[in-house]
C-alpha cells in the first residue's frame, strides 16, 4: 500500500499521463519506497517536491525525415525528454528501436534522475530516442538518419544543458555520425556535448564496458555483504549486446562461470562458459544471431529458439536486456533453483510482482538504477576528461568505475539500514537517490 499522501500523487501520474505504462510501473516502483521519508522531511511534501520531480522540465517531440537507400522518404519520430535538471545538466541515452514511444522515453527518464543522483556526480536525469530501427540498415542510411535527427535535437543540447549518450540502438557508429553533424551545424568542437565518444575523438576509455562492468562490480559488493564470491557460481545474462558482453567478461575475470545469453531470437546454453572472443566476433564484428554461435562453438552447446533464458537455473541473474523481461513466473523458477542474487543490467527488466517475489525469498537484488550506474557514472568521467582536455589510463578509469559502484552499493546498504530494512537495496536506491534530487530542488527554489 501506498503511503496516504503518495496514493493521490500517483493517482495524478496516471490521469496526467494516461496510456504510458511504463511510466506508471517507474513511478509506482519509486513511491512505493519513499512514504517513509515523508515522515522524516515533511519539507518535501509541503513544497511539493514529489509532484514536481513527476512532471518532466521538458518534453521535445520531433519529426525525423530522411532517405533511405532506394531514394524513399522514411519518416520517424524523435523524442528528448529532459527531466530534471536541479544536479546537473540533464544526462541520458538516446534509444532508436521501434518500441520506442513517449511513455517509453519517459519511464527512462524518471529513472535516469535516480540513478544519476546514486553517482555523486553533478548530473540531472534524461532520455531520448526514436523509433527507427537501425537492424539490416546500411550505414548509409543510418547515417543519414542520425543526421537528420541531430539537425532538430542539436539545439536543445549542450554540454551544459543536455548531455546525451548511447542506448539501445545506439553505438559508436551512432554517436559518431551524432556528433558529426552536431560539429557541422553549430561550428563548435565541444566535446562534452555527447558521450561514448570513440577514443580517437574525445571519448573515455572504459565507457564501452562500463555498465556491464558496474553492474558486475555491483553484484560483487552484494555477494561480499553476504559472506561469499562470484568464484565458480553458475551465472546466466540476458541479451548479448554491449551491456550483456561485458557484464559476461568481467564476471568471467571474477571468477563467475556464465552458461547462458541470448538475443531477440532465443538463448544458448554453453556448460563449459561462454566463449566471449567468439561471442563478441559473432555480436560486434559479424552482427549475426546466436544461433551462429551454438552451430560455431560445438555439439555440447545448444541454441533453444524463441524463448527466455530465465528458464535456465543460476545461482546468479543477470538481466541485461530490456525493461520487463523476468516476469513473477521467472522469478519464482529462480528463487526455486538456488538464485542467491540478481543485477539489473538493464533498465527495470524485472516486473513488480518479479521483485517482490525475489526480496521476500531473501534473494539480493540489485535495482538497475543502482546497479547498472556504472554507464552514466563513467559518461561524466569522459565529461570531466573532456572538460579539462584530459584523457586517463584504462585501468585509472576502471579504478574509478569500481570506486563509484563500491560506494553506491553502501550507500544503499547504509540507507536501508536507516529506514529499517535492512539488505533491501530497492529501498535503499530509492531514497538515497530520492534525498539528493530533493535537496537540491529545495534550496534552488521553486523553479
Amino acid at each position: 500500500m501506498l503511503h496516504e499522501k503518495l496514493s493521490s500523487i500517483y493517482d495524478n501520474v496516471l490521469r496526467r499521463n494516461p496510456g504510458e505504462v511504463e511510466f506508471h510501473q517507474a513511478v509506482r516502483e519509486v513511491l512505493d519506497s519513499i512514504g517513509p521519508v515523508l515522515g522524516k522531511h515533511p519539507e518535501y511534501a509541503e513544497s511539493k517536491i514529489i509532484e514536481r520531480i513527476c512532471e518532466p522540465e521538458r518534453q521535445i517531440i520531433f519529426r525525423v525525415p530522411w532517405l533511405d537507400d532506394s531514394g524513399e522518404v522514411q519518416i520517424n519520430r524523435g523524442f528528448r525528454v529532459e527531466f530534471n535538471s536541479a544536479l546537473g545538466p540533464y544526462k541520458g541515452g538516446l534509444r532508436f528501436h521501434p518500441s520506442v514511444y513517449l511513455g517509453i522515453v519517459k519511464f527512462l527518464g524518471f529513472e535516469q534522475i535516480f540513478k544519476n543522483s546514486l553517482t555523486g556526480l553533478p548530473i540531472g536525469g534524461g532520455k531520448g530516442g526514436s523509433d527507427f530501427d537501425p537492424k539490416g540498415r546500411s550505414d548509409r542510411e543510418v547515417m543519414r538518419f542520425c543526421q537528420s535527427f541531430m539537425t532538430e535535437l542539436y539545439r536543445h543540447i549542450g554540454e551544459y544543458t543536455d548531455v546525451p549518450a548511447g542506448d539501445i540502438g545506439v553505438g559508436g557508429r551512432e554517436i559518431g555520425y551524432l556528433f558529426g553533424q552536431y560539429k557541422r551545424i553549430t561550428n563548435r568542437y565541444e566535446s562534452g556535448v555527447i558521450t561514448g565518444k570513440g577514443l580517437a575523438y574525445g571519448g573515455a576509455q572504459v565507457r564501452t564496458e562500463a555498465t556491464g562492468y558496474g553492474c558486475a562490480f555491483f553484484v560483487e559488493e552484494m555477494l561480499k555483504a553476504r559472506g561469499t564470491s562470484f568464484d565458480g557460481k553458475r551465472v546466466v545474462v540476458s541479451g548479448s549486446g554491449n551491456v550483456a558482453v561485458y557484464t559476461i567478461e568481467k564476471i568471467e575475470q571474477l571468477g563467475g562461470v556464465v552458461v547462458a545469453c541470448s538475443d531477440s531470437s532465443g538463448y544458448v546454453v554453453d556448460e563449459k562458459g561462454i566463449d566471449l572472443a567468439l561471442l563478441k566476433h559473432i555480436k560486434q564484428v559479424e552482427r549475426g544471431r546466436l544461433e551462429t554461435y551454438a552451430a560455431r562453438r560445438g555439439d555440447h552447446v545448444s541454441f533453444v529458439p524463441g524463448r527466455s533464458v530465465w528458464e535456465v537455473p543460476c545461482e546468479v541473474a543477470m538481466p541485461s536486456a530490456t525493461q520487463n523481461e523476468i516476469t513473477g513466473r521467472d522469478a519464482a523458477f529462480l528463487v526455486e533453483h538456488g538464485c542467491v542474487a540478481v543485477g539489473e543490467g538493464a533498465n527495470m527488466p524485472t516486473m513488480p510482482e518479479g521483485i517482490k517475489l525475489f526480496l521476500e525469498a531473501g534473494v539480493a537484488f540489485g535495482p538497475g538504477k543502482a546497479a547498472n550506474a556504472g554507464g552514466v557514472a563513467t559518461s561524466a568521467l569522459e565529461m570531466q576528461q573532456n572538460a579539462s582536455r584530459d584523457s586517463w589510463t584504462f585501468e585509472f578509469s576502471e579504478h574509478r568505475l569500481q570506486e563509484i559502484m563500491r560506494d553506491i552499493h553502501g550507500r544503499c546498504l547504509t540507507t536501508a539500514d536507516e529506514y529499517g530494512m535492512p539488505g533491501d537495496y530497492v529501498a535503499g536506491a530509492n531514497i538515497d537517490g530520492f534525498r539528493r534530487v530533493a535537496d537540491a530542488m529545495l534550496a534552488l527554489g521553486l523553479i
